[in-house]
This record gives C-alpha cells, structure tokens and sequence, in this order.
C-alpha cells in the first residue's frame, strides 16, 4: 500500500512519485521516551532508504544518569536501544542522541516534537532564533497550554514561538507496538501546505505504520488531546471493576464530549475526522490500554488514597501521564466559559483527579443531562 494524502473532495494522491529534493532534508526528534524513541525508529527506517533525505536521525535526549551511573544518551549510542524507555528494541544504527537540544535542532529542517506537553513552551524558548530560517515542524505532542486568553494548542505554541509552520501527527499509537512492528494508521494533520503534509506522510509511512492525511490540525490535535482524559475516566471504571457495558458507555460520552469541545473552541473542526485514526481509533486503543488507563486503574482501586504523582512515579519509571493535567487544563476552559455543565464527564474526571469526588462518581455523574450537540 503507497503512501497517501486525503485532499478536499475526497481524492486520495499516491506519494510514490514525490520527487527527491535537490537540499537533502535533515531530521531532528525532539524528545526520546517510549513514543520518541518509536518514532525515531519509524523515521531513521525510511531517511536511510530516501535519496531526499540525510540518513541520520539526531535525536534530543533529556539527559539522565543511569543506576550503573552511565550516562543515557552515551549507552543509547554504544548499544543503539534506550535501555529505559524503549528496552529491547533497536533504534537503527543512523539514529544519534544528543543531550545538547541547541546542538540537536541547528542543522535540521524538519523538527518533530515528541515530549510532554507540560514542557513544550520551555523547550520552544530555548531553541527560537536558533533553528533554520527553512524549517518545519511536526507535533506529536498530546496536550494544551492554557494561558488567560484561552487554551492554546500546541502546534500554535510552536508556530508561534519559533515562527514555522506545523503540522501535527496523532492516532491510535501504543508506542510498544508499534516498536515491534504490529500494524497500525496515523492522522497527520495540515493546515493549507499540502506539500509539507507530504514530506510528513512520507517520512513516517512504513508498511505497518499506515499514514494518512488529513486539513484540519485543530480536530486531529485535539482528538489526540482529549482521549487521555477519557481514557482516565475509562480506568476508573476498570479499577472499579463495572464492567465493559459501563466503560462503553464512558467511551461514547466521552467521545460526545470531545467533539462538542473541539466544536466549540474552533468551529472549522470536521466532523470526519472524528472517523479517523486520531479520533474513534486513538479514543478506543488508549481505553483498552495505555498508561492513563493503567494509572486512573489503580487510582481507583486504592479508593483516591494515594495521588496519581505517587502512582505515576511508582508505575511509570520516568514517563509521564498527560491525562491528569489535560482534564485540569481543559476544566480550567471549562470554567472560565460557563460550559461545565455541558461537559459532565470532562468536568467530573478532573473534580474525581484531584480529589474533590470519589471514583465511584465516575457513574454518578450522568445526573446531570447534558445539552445535546
């Protein structure tokens, strides 16, 4: 199967005829957990094979120093695998980290961000004014900042901040799996460069790692965004242990809720792109599984005893939840627009988080009816 890109009108372009560019394109992963590393394996599989492209790969890493006190990024490159985030796997000999973020992003003119949203505004400031005049980026960020003027997504923080156009890259991603291979589709969301939705499709298209494209970045971003909160509240239902009736049920509320936020904060959103990977398939994948799930799990079957910042240092070595700071970033939308009761399981995720309810309310909350959109 080629490569392809979803245009207006519904026609499908093959990118097998895309042509090599005279400049050779140089990519840089900003961040290096379990999704960054799996992306620079997906990336540095295609570069090493693409006339357009440089082989390597420069991957950021936050560094770290190991039990055995070695350095991450130095046994990243002596063993090509990041023992920590992404054990097991090889990460493809043309991929380089690199502790150095100003050092790691200088050459590139394709910048693709993978770290928690939490520390996107920092790490933009610091790289402004010091990447090249021709680059693009890509988000694969899930999250939001909320500022007083209004939520602000992400791949806006970076055009903003850094002055180049971004696309953005979600969809029903389990990062493990896809390092081992098991098939799975992506939603790469563009604003009105196609050409540069291209380059992005092509990059991290693989034979099990199926990527479309799609014009609306505030629904893909979104979609990707707002799951995580769902999936939360799928996993309280899990720790309390309510059955697959009762997490459906959450899951297609909280799809409702989704659609409705990102309607209303920006009404361009396509009600399409709900069908795509980085919408019904992202919103499934990341209930059945993934660290929010397994988290919020546990929350609940410790009665909200122990915080998730307890939970998450002791399950997630290292790794970070989004879901929790998603729901009180979204609540905090929520409330200064006088649409909390429009949104009861968003707001009763974020009310249950943060201790002010019981997991049990996770049910409780369908009392309160919900307008219909």
């Amino acid at each position: 199967m080629a490569p392809a890109l979803e245009v207006q009108g519904g026609e499908t372009v093959s990118l097998n005829n895309v042509s090599d560019a005279t400049i050779r394109s140089r990519v840089t992963v900003i961040g290096s957990g379990n999704w960054g590393s799996v992306a620079s394996k997906l990336i540095a599989s295609n570069t090493i094979k693409m006339s357009n492209f440089h082989d390597e790969v420069r991957m950021w890493v936050y560094e770290e120093t190991l039990p055995n006190g070695e350095k991450l990024t130095d046994v990243i490159n002596q063993t090509n695998e990041n023992v920590k985030y992404l054990p097991g796997i090889k990460l493809g000999k043309n991929v380089i980290a690199d502790p150095d973020l100003e050092n790691a992003v200088k050459d590139a003119n394709m910048l693709v961000f993978v770290t928690p949203h939490q520390f996107m505004e920092g790490i933009c400031k610091r790289i402004a004014g010091k990447i090249r005049a021709d680059a693009e980026a890509i988000s694969l960020v899930k999250g939001m900042e909320v500022k007083m003027e209004g939520p602000c997504m992400i791949s806006t923080l970076i055009s903003e901040e850094l002055g180049i156009n971004c696309s953005v890259l979600m969809g029903a991603n389990i990062a493990n799996e896809i390092a081992v291979e098991k098939f799975s589709e992506a939603t790469v969301g563009y604003r009105q460069n196609k050409e540069a939705a291209e380059r992005w499709v092509h990059l991290f298209y693989t034979p099990y790692f199926i990527v479309t494209a799609v014009q609306d970045v505030e629904g893909v971003e979104l979609c990707g965004t707002l799951k995580n909160v769902v999936a939360i509240a799928a996993g309280f239902v899990d720790g309390l242990e309510m059955g697959n009736n009762t997490k459906a049920a959450i899951m297609r509320l909280g799809l409702r809720e989704m659609k409705a936020f990102s309607k209303l904060l920006f009404p361009s959103v396509k009600d399409s792109t709900f069908f795509e990977s980085c919408g019904v398939a992202d919103l499934i994948t990341t209930c059945l599984g993934g660290r929010n799930r397994k988290v919020a799990e546990a929350y609940a079957k410790n009665g909200g005893k122990r915080s998730f910042d307890e939970l998450e240092a002791e399950m997630l070595q290292g790794q970070k939840l989004q879901g929790v700071s998603t729901a009180r970033e979204v609540y905090e939308v929520l409330n200064h627009r006088g649409w909390l009761e429009l949104f009861p399981l968003f707001s009763t995720v974020h009310e249950i988080s943060s201790g002010q309810l019981p997991p049990s309310a996770i049910v409780e909350y369908s009392e309160k009816q919900p307008r219909s959109f």
